[in-house]
């Protein structure tokens, strides 16, 4: 029975799931998104979620004490640098699973795990959702028709000035 126990073991000794761990870690903050085993992936957020509250107050205190866990001083740089500075207002929940297909050759449930704030497709708004635009606004300019109809005029007096400049130098050569 396992009354209480709420470490997940992931099937290995404490030194080696909190190399594990560790290293699984460091390597959401170098790359903001891996993929690994549903499993691992919420044993991670877990993990890696206090880290990263830590790291929203840049002192030599978290510092050592987010070292003590992660052991990379890239990582360290990274966490207090860049990702500090977008997860400042947030209250928590910086991490996201999403749950993928198994893997063939063991059918393994896999997850990817990704800082919330570091994904482009999900953000507030991005660059495409900014320019994009909708069906009523295209009615309020005219729509389809109107657009055509507003390129076709430029179109004709381009070819009436080409034909006026053509008949120009017939009349000079002729």
């Amino acid at each position: 029975m396992r009354h209480g126990d709420k470490i997940k073991n992931l099937s290995r000794t404490a030194s080696h799931r909190a190399a594990l761990l560790s290293n699984l870690t460091c390597q959401l903050i170098e790359h903001k998104r891996i993929i690994t085993t549903l499993a691992k992936a919420k044993s991670l957020r877990v993990y890696a979620e206090p880290i990263i509250t830590r790291s929203k107050t840049d002192n030599m205190h978290n510092r050592r004490i987010v070292f003590s866990y992660l052991q990379d001083k890239e990582a360290i740089k990274e966490l207090f640098g860049v990702i500090s500075d977008k997860v400042a207002d947030r209250p928590g929940g910086y991490t996201r699973i999403i749950k993928l297909p198994r893997r063939i050759g063991d059918a393994a449930d896999m997850a990817m795990i990704e800082l919330v704030d570091f994904n482009t497709i999900y953000g507030k708004e991005t660059e495409a959702t900014a320019a994009k635009k909708t069906r009523r606004s295209r009615r309020a300019t005219g729509g389809k028709k109107a657009e055509a109809t507003e390129s076709a005029p430029a179109a004709t007096t381009t070819e009436a000035a080409a034909d006026t400049q053509v008949s120009e130098t017939e009349e000079n050569n002729g």
